[in-house]
């Protein structure tokens, strides 16, 4: 067969020696070619011929043929070259059939190139055998070493200090009081002492002065209000959905509010975990059971993916397999500091972590979706309705029990009534979305008018107008959403009513109360009209705005019927939204009370027929349970309103975001995804964990029909087992991190073969034995043990070149390392130094700094539209509402965590933005002229400085600070003075 390449070409290859520009770079130049032109049939799905380009020493052996496919050296012997060329009555490849394009005669000479450079292919980072990556060190079960012998009494120190000695290096010198309690403070509740806490201090001459403070420190709120942060960072948390639509999640506060109440009543580390995974069925009818499973909605969620495309396309399907790879690396990733989601689309490459562990792990969470999860605060009232609800049930079964008997006798007619009765309680139910009504622009007052008006296509005598109220289930908008508190109906035969109008309804003159779900019938004077218009003059309230909304308008005639349906709607403005809201809805027959209506109806009409078709024994006993449900229910109904918390829950959801509820909750079917592509699943796999962890057994033994919570339980069982290394170790590395800056392993996600290595091999075993045997999982214990160290209280500002040449980056902690403030601490601190802290408003939902635009589609967080005065904005950062789409442009700044992120530590960078924002943001404008008004009454200007020093810094300033800073203020204004403090490297550093 003839060459299909240039002749020309091959003269400029063959001309070309070694060192010419046609070299070849295997990574750079030849690999791109072969992914493009050739790795569709010769790859890791397909190996055609069974040959593979993918893999070195399959590339150079050949395929069927038993023939080298490349010879180095030589390409006119290499199989590959004649099939890329069509020489030696080989077929070209690729094919003419085949999809994927022929290298260009440029790439083909860089292959002939590469080729006889010897086809240098670098050896790729091999992939380790489950036994081989069982022996690195986070999988080996924890050893409790010995503590070497050493004159400090705190084990850390002796481990410190005999790393140290190995290097002939040495801790440093304690830091002088100020800086340790500044230190201390900050470390633990986020917030600067006093400078008169410091002075006390200073003073304290007791031989457990310092301890004394940490267990003040300890036992404070704002210890869980500052350590809640960290957590908060590292499970991704976030208020609203993220992705392009970015909607709020108003009940997703109560996960904060858990777990900052967990940290403060030092919660045991297993109990805190268990809750987050499987709390509502380890810990049944406790509040912190449903709130912890915040944790397993916390991270982003795709509202178009889920609430506007089904779970039967494709892309339902990757929306749906994405939020449950996102449950699983967060849970893996937090507990565990292993990447298990790079096992998805193959083996983990380093890790023992096979694609059937992942997939097992997806399994635990196949019945769970983010939605809002009621739950009752109260273990009593909890209690209460769980047994209301299964007496609920078992008479409800009894009535079905009958009917089943009586479908027997009733024949074709019962199942007839039957059908019908369920598609309408569905429709009820929401199972299958209806369009709900009408709903105006958005109007910043609620005097602003607001009008909608129908076309009847004629003259019609008009004798009722009915209302009927919107009622919605999406985002707990509930019943009489949108209904105008003042409003006046008119009609006429001017479609502008300008002229002609009659006033047939009048509601102006004081505030209507809200219908809820009851239609709002008025009877008028008969008057004949086309067009019918109803005008809000005030409306009512949204959350920081006001709307006009109505599910239905019908005009009835005469002899009673709808003139309305399918009338022509016209409006001053209107949010389009279909299918939930359109001006076309407000005439199109369907809203809730109507659909009320045709289930009691049909009930009625089945329950006449079921007299007919029973026996006076079954209808007593049917009547009996039917009252027994009905009263049930009453109690039920009297019971106070249950919370909301966006969670991990089983969904019972409408339109497209369906959720496993209407199936009882049943997990769906986890198959092994090929290459993770949901459009060729594999192999069902069950509920379970890592096999790598062999100490534990790595499938649960639940029956695919079992309870949905059992398979959670499982894995928090497995999380916390005691002979499960991987979460203790994890823990206090994180909690090492936070007090030292860096953890042991400074790779506190990726405990793998890709990730950091012990500094400090020996002291991670022992912390994570004694955390798990000795401290039973106290939190506050490992804290109190690692401030309390002299490692820990050792100076920064230590100038030992030795002990920098050997260990620059200090991950031997010869000294302490000096650390940057988070956002959060610089804001607090800044409303604490201008007296606008408020410490008293705990809990509940979060401030919102910004302004929403646009909230009903795609919603616009405005930060800039936020008053820096408004008091309600002065609470402390941890109750900030987090946005994930648009950060906080001070909060950004300063280098706070992306809630999209899974944010094991955060950077620390020091840039000019971070000092025009702290001199320029209006936060700081406006602190800088309250932290003024503070200390003017102090006195002369040099009296003025002293306290604002003490205040911002908790130290007096020396003289040359003090003559200076006077002097700017004589010259800038006090408030000038103040912010210029607010901008101090001492009051950015915690020392």
């Amino acid at each position: 067969m003839r060459s299909n390449i240039s002749p020309l070409l091959v003269a400029l290859v063959l001309a070309g020696g070694p060192g010419r520009a046609l070299a070849a770079d295997f990574d750079r130049d030849v690999r791109p070619i072969l992914e493009r032109c050739c790795l569709g049939c010769h790859g890791p799905v397909r190996q055609k011929s069974g040959y593979r380009l993918d893999d070195r020493e399959a590339a150079f052996r050949g395929g069927d043929r038993g023939e080298a496919a490349i010879v180095a050296g030589r390409p006119d012997e290499s199989l590959l070259w004649a099939a890329l060329t069509g020489g030696r009555d080989v077929p070209l490849m690729p094919p003419k059939e085949s999809e994927a394009p022929r290298p260009t005669e440029a790439e083909l000479g860089t292959i002939r190139a590469w080729i006889e450079q010897g086809a240098p292919w670098p050896e790729a980072p091999r992939a380790v055998t489950t036994a081989e990556a069982r022996t690195g060190w986070a999988w080996r079960p924890i050893a409790r070493p010995s503590i070497p012998p050493s004159k400090h009494a705190n084990p850390i120190d002796a481990f410190l200090a005999a790393r140290l000695a190995e290097k002939r290096l040495a801790m440093s010198a304690q830091a002088d009081r100020r800086t340790l309690l500044r230190r201390v403070s900050f470390d633990l509740t986020g917030l600067p002492p006093t400078y008169e806490e410091v002075v006390e201090f200073q003073g304290d001459r007791r031989p457990d002065a310092y301890e004394r403070v940490v267990d003040r420190l300890l036992s404070s709120p704002r210890y869980g209000e500052r350590w809640a942060r960290h957590w908060l960072d590292v499970v991704h948390f976030g208020e609203t959905h993220g992705y392009d639509k970015d909607k709020p999640r108003p009940n997703a506060w109560p996960y904060r509010d858990y777990v900052i109440r967990a940290f403060n009543e030092d919660r045991p580390y297993p109990r805190f975990v268990q809750e987050q995974v499987a709390g509502d069925v380890l810990f049944p009818d406790t509040a912190d059971g449903c709130e912890a499973l915040g944790f397993i909605a916390a991270g982003p969620w795709d509202f178009i993916g889920h609430a506007e495309v089904p779970e039967s396309k494709v892309d339902g399907k990757i929306a749906r397999h994405l939020d449950r790879d996102d449950m699983v690396s967060n849970t893996m990733s937090t507990f565990c500091s292993v990447t298990v989601h790079c096992a998805q689309c193959h083996d983990h490459k380093f890790d023992p972590i096979s694609q059937e562990d992942y997939y097992s792990l997806q399994a635990v969470f196949a019945a769970l979706d983010r939605a809002d999860r009621p739950y009752d605060r109260d273990p009593s009232l909890a209690r209460r309705r769980r047994d209301l609800e299964t007496r609920r049930d078992a008479a409800r079964a009894v009535v079905d029990r009958i009917a089943a008997l009586a479908r027997d006798a009733g024949g074709a007619e019962l199942a007839a009534l039957e059908s019908r009765l369920g598609a309408a309680r569905k429709t009820a139910s929401g199972d299958r979305r209806p369009e709900y009504g009408w709903h105006s622009g958005i109007a910043a007052s609620e005097s602003e008018a607001k009008w909608v008006q129908v076309d009847l296509g004629r003259e019609v005598e008009i004798h009722r107008i009915v209302l009927a109220p919107c009622e919605d289930d999406f985002n707990n908008i509930g019943a009489g959403f949108g209904f105008p508190r003042r409003y006046r109906i008119e009609a006429g035969l001017d479609p502008a009513f300008v002229r002609g109008a009659a006033i047939l309804v009048s509601r102006e003159e004081a505030d209507e109360p809200n219908p809820r779900s009851l239609p709002v019938h008025h009877a008028v004077r008969p008057t004949r009209a086309r067009f019918v218009r109803v005008t809000a003059t005030r409306l009512a309230p949204r959350q920081q705005d006001f709307i006009f909304a109505l599910a239905e308008l019908q005009v009835l005639d005469g002899s009673g019927g709808n003139a309305a349906i399918g009338a022509q709607v016209s409006s001053l403005d209107s949010i389009e939204a279909p299918a939930r809201w359109s001006r076309r809805n407000l005439t199109d027959g369907i809203y809730p009370a109507a659909i009320a209506g045709d289930v009691a109806a049909l009930e009625a009409e089945r329950d006449r027929l079921l007299s007919r078709v029973l026996t006076h024994e079954m209808r007593e006993a049917r009547a009996r349970a039917v009252a027994d449900l009905s009263a049930i229910q009453a109690d039920l109904d009297r019971l106070p309103p249950q919370g909301y918390v966006y969670a991990g829950t089983v969904h019972h959801g409408s339109g497209a975001f369906v959720g496993t509820g209407p199936s009882g909750g049943r997990p769906r079917p986890i198959a092994i995804l090929p290459r993770g592509d949901v459009k060729k699943p594999g192999r069902v796999v069950g509920p379970g964990s890592l096999s790598a962890v062999t100490q534990l057994k790595s499938r649960f033994d639940i029956p695919p029909d079992g309870p949905e919570g059992e398979r959670r339980a499982a894995l928090a069982r497995w999380l916390t087992d005691r002979d499960n290394p991987l979460p203790w170790r994890s823990i206090v590395n994180r909690v090492w991190q936070y007090h030292f800056g860096r953890g042991l392993v400074d790779t506190p996600n990726d405990f793998g073969r890709m990730g950091g290595t012990p500094s400090h091999p020996e002291l991670l075993e022992w912390l994570a034995a004694w955390f798990r045997d000795d401290a039973h999982g106290s939190l506050k214990s490992l804290h109190r043990l690692i401030v309390t160290s002299a490692s820990y209280r050792q100076r920064s500002d230590v100038n030992d070149p030795r002990a920098a040449e050997i260990d620059g980056e200090n991950r031997l902690l010869w000294r302490m390392s000096r650390r940057k403030l988070e956002a959060e601490a610089i804001r607090d601190e800044v409303l604490a130094v201008a007296g606008k802290l408020d410490l008293g408003t705990l809990g509940g939902p979060g401030y919102r700094d910004f302004v929403i635009e646009h909230p009903e589609h795609s919603p616009h967080y405005q930060f800039h539209l936020a008053d820096p005065d408004d008091h309600a904005l002065h609470r402390r950062s941890i109750y900030r509402f987090i946005v994930r789409s648009q950060q906080q442009p001070w909060m950004a700044a300063m280098d706070c965590a992306d809630p999209s992120l899974l944010v094991d530590r955060r950077n620390q960078t020091i840039t000019p933005l971070q000092a025009l924002a702290q001199l320029n943001d209006a936060l700081i404008v406006a602190m800088s002229r309250h932290f003024a008004d503070r200390v003017r009454g102090a006195g002369e200007v040099e009296a003025q400085v002293g306290l604002a020093f003490r205040l911002a810094i908790q130290r007096q300033p020396d003289p040359e600070e003090l003559a200076e800073l006077a002097g700017y203020v004589r010259r800038r204004g006090l408030e000038n003075g103040c912010r210029l403090l607010l901008n101090l490297n001492e009051f950015h550093f915690a020392d």
